[in-house]
C-alpha cells in the first residue's frame, strides 16, 4: 500500500491525477519496476498483467464492438534511484472496438535505471486506438528508456500516439516505433521531448501505407539546450492508390546542443503522394523580440517560446 500511495504521489506530480484509481468507471494498471501495485477492469476490456523477474507482460483487449468510455490509465514506473523494468505489451483492439489510454512512466530519483517497452497494438477493422504517453525522468539524467513498438491497423482504423516528455532530464532515450496501415486507416505518432545537459535522444519511426487510401502522419518536436543531442529518423512508405503521408520534424537548439533530422520519403504508387518538412535552429528571432517588448527576460521569452513548441 505504501508503494502504491508513493506511485500515485509520483504519478500527479507528472501531471496525472491519482484520483481515477479509486473511480470504478475507470480501468487502471499500476506498475512499479516487476511489481502490480494494482489494477481495474470495466466491462468491454480484458486484462492480463503476469509479474516476470524484470518486469511485466501485460495483454490488453477490447472486446469486438465496445467503445470504452472513460480513458484507461495506465502508470509504469521505478521509484529508486537504481532499478531495471521491462514492459513488454500487446495491445488488441478488436473490429468497430474504441479506446483511449492515457500513460505516465515515472523514474522520479533515476540514477541508474533501464526501462524497456517492447509493445506490439494490432487493431481490427474499424477500430480506434489513442495512447498518450507523458515521461517524467527526474532531474539526474540517470535514466535509460528504449521503446520500441509494433503498430499494425487493419482497415478503416484508426491510430493516435502521442509520447511527450515536457519537463525533467530526458537521459538517454531510444525510440524506435514501426507501423503497417491497412485500406482507409489512419495513422499519427506524435513526439515532444525536451532535453538538456548530456542527454541523448534517438528517434526513428517508420510507417507503411500499404492499403490504398491509407494516411500517415510523423511529427516530432524536441528543444534542446546544454549539450542535448538529438537524431531523429522519420520514413514514410507509400504503397497504396491515393494514399497520403506527411514528415515534419521541428527542433529548437541553444548553447552547445546539436541536432540532425532525416524525412525519408519512399512512394511507390502513382498516385500517392508524402510530403516532408524540417526545421532546425535557434529560437526565432521575431517572436522572442514580440514577447520582450512585452515586458519579458530574454530567458523568460526563450522558455515561453519552447513550452509552446512542446505543447502545441
Amino acid at each position: 500500500m505504501r508503494d502504491f500511495e508513493r506511485m500515485a504521489e509520483i504519478y500527479r506530480s507528472a501531471g496525472g491525477q491519482p484520483e481515477v484509481f479509486k473511480d470504478s468507471e475507470v480501468a487502471h494498471l499500476v506498475i512499479a519496476e516487476n511489481r502490480v501495485l494494482g489494477a481495474h477492469l470495466v466491462p468491454g476490456l480484458e486484462l492480463e498483467a503476469q509479474e516476470t523477474p524484470e518486469g511485466v507482460r501485460v495483454h490488453l483487449v477490447v472486446v469486438e464492438g465496445a467503445k470504452i468510455e472513460k480513458p484507461v490509465h495506465l502508470c509504469f514506473g521505478v521509484l529508486p534511484e537504481e532499478g531495471l523494468q521491462r514492459i513488454e505489451m500487446k495491445a488488441e483492439i478488436k473490429d468497430g472496438a474504441a479506446v483511449s489510454v492515457t500513460a505516465h512512466c515515472v523514474f522520479p530519483n533515476a540514477v541508474k535505471v533501464k526501462h524497456f517497452m517492447d509493445a506490439v497494438m494490432i487493431l481490427g477493422n474499424g477500430a480506434a486506438y489513442e495512447y498518450r504517453e507523458t515521461h517524467f525522468h527526474g532531474e539526474y539524467g540517470g535514466v535509460e528508456v528504449i521503446p520500441k513498438a509494433k503498430i499494425v491497423l487493419g482497415e478503416s482504423s484508426r491510430f493516435r500516439s502521442l509520447f511527450n516528455l515536457p519537463k525533467g532530464r530526458a537521459g538517454v532515450l531510444d525510440m524506435d516505433y514501426d507501423a503497417e496501415i491497412g485500406a482507409g486507416s489512419v495513422l499519427e505518432l506524435s513526439a515532444r521531448i525536451n532535453g538538456y545537459g548530456n542527454d541523448r535522444i534517438k528517434i526513428r519511426e517508420a510507417g507503411l501505407l500499404k492499403g490504398d487510401g491509407s494516411r500517415g502522419l510523423l511529427e516530432t518536436k524536441i528543444a534542446l539546450k546544454d549539450e542535448a543531442h538529438a537524431e531523429v529518423l522519420n520514413e514514410l512508405t507509400a504503397l497504396g492508390a491515393k494514399s497520403r503521408g506527411h514528415v515534419d520534424c521541428t527542433e529548437i537548439v541553444r548553447d552547445k546542443a546539436f541536432a540532425r533530422a532525416v524525412p525519408v520519403v519512399d512512394v511507390r504508387h502513382p498516385d500517392a503522394r508524402v510530403t516532408h518538412e524540417a526545421a532546425i535552429g535557434g529560437v526565432n528571432r521575431n517572436q522572442l523580440e514580440t514577447l520582450m517588448a512585452r515586458g519579458l527576460s530574454e530567458e523568460d521569452a526563450t522558455d515561453m517560446i519552447v513550452q509552446g513548441l512542446l505543447q502545441g
